[in-house]
């Protein structure tokens, strides 16, 4: 343990803080129910991911606030989870959801927001509709170009690939 580490006024191992157990619905217990959630969805146990992500979401909005950074990303890791359940009328809305907040707390062209608006589209694109998706990621393009100067790196995904050279 460092030095910062020992003025720390709660200490957490994983599995206590302070040497007890933390309650159900403190941070800490929160953030590993929501890793939890999340290795359960990356290891393909879609069963357990939704309804632990769905309790988290809950939680987190009860505990810090529908608006807290931290709801917010298990409100997208939810999303992302009903999208690879196939479950677009699920995952959509919450999609949207956390584009508006961060449009709203961050800026329409923060990189969050710009990977909100690409996410959106990928579920958009998934649920059988195309040309919104392409819009979304025209939208998020502009604003990546507009932040950068117009110099934007190498496209990390296929999806944007394909709109740079639409566009061009």
């Amino acid at each position: 343990m460092t030095a910062h580490e020992s003025t720390l006024p709660t200490q957490f191992d994983g599995r206590h803080v302070n040497g007890f157990p933390p309650e159900p619905g403190h941070h800490d217990a929160l953030a590993v129910r929501h890793t939890l959630a999340v290795a359960h969805r990356d290891a393909g146990d879609l069963g357990r991911a939704v309804p632990l992500l769905e309790a988290v979401v809950t939680d987190y909005a009860r505990v810090l606030g529908a608006d807290h950074p931290d709801t917010v990303n298990c409100r997208r890791n939810l999303a992302a989870t009903y999208k690879a359940a196939g479950d677009p009328a699920r995952a959509l809305p919450l999609f949207e959801a956390v584009l508006a907040h961060r449009v709203r707390a961050l800026d329409a062209d923060h990189p969050s927001a710009l990977v909100s608006r690409s996410n959106l589209a990928a579920a958009y694109r998934d649920a059988g509709d195309p040309w919104r998706a392409v819009r979304l990621l025209e939208a998020a393009l502009a604003g990546a170009e507009r932040t950068s100067g117009g110099h934007t790196a190498p496209p990390r995904s296929a999806s944007v690939a394909r709109v740079r050279q639409a566009r061009h």
